[in-house]
């Protein structure tokens, strides 16, 4: 894992070089890397570096978490798209990390121990979801806000917070599923 870590943090600390402009200074752990903020979702532009993942290498990733957890295909990959563009190694300006964008608490209370392992990332992301969708029983609206700005706004606000990021997100989620 160790040498997973160091491909991460050199793989973000070029991220940060690139849109910067200037070389960061190597943080003092992982978890402090000069996050720069673009004013977007993503703390690393979409024609960052790192690749998207095909749909070859995706589809598979998401069907199996699909089927382990009981969360439509559907729902995964526009998660995963909105959060990430499909890049495994995109972070948020706020820590969020890989493809479904786990908060590194959040991913190791869901056992994953490789934020940035696509596999593992998927199956933590999908996990949350089925937790978010149960508690909120089946409110998609509810279950998206909360994996968006966390259950415990989304309780306090009764509802999906009045942020414009978070009706954004869920918006643009639900856009892009098949009606029923």
């Amino acid at each position: 894992m160790a040498e997973s870590l160091e491909k991460q943090r050199a793989a973000i600390l070029k991220q940060a070089a690139v849109v910067s402009g200037k070389a960061p200074q190597s943080p003092g752990s992982f978890f402090t890397v000069p996050w720069i903020e673009t004013g977007s979702h993503f703390s690393v532009p979409l024609n960052a570096p790192c690749e998207p993942l095909g749909s070859d290498q995706l589809d598979p990733l998401i069907e199996a978490s699909s089927k382990q957890e009981g969360v439509k295909a559907d729902l995964l990959r526009a998660v995963v798209e909105e959060e990430s563009g499909r890049k495994p190694c995109a972070v948020s300006f706020k820590g969020a990390q890989g493809l479904m964008q786990l908060m590194p608490a959040t991913a190791e209370q869901l056992g994953v121990k490789d934020p940035f392992d696509p596999r593992q990332n998927v199956e933590g992301g999908a996990k949350l979801l089925k937790q978010l969708i149960d508690k909120y029983n089946g409110d998609l609206s509810l279950a998206l806000s909360a994996y968006n700005a966390g259950a415990g706004r989304v309780d306090r606000d009764g509802g999906v917070p009045d942020i414009p990021e978070t009706t954004n997100y869920v918006t643009d989620i639900l856009g892009k599923l098949p009606k029923q």
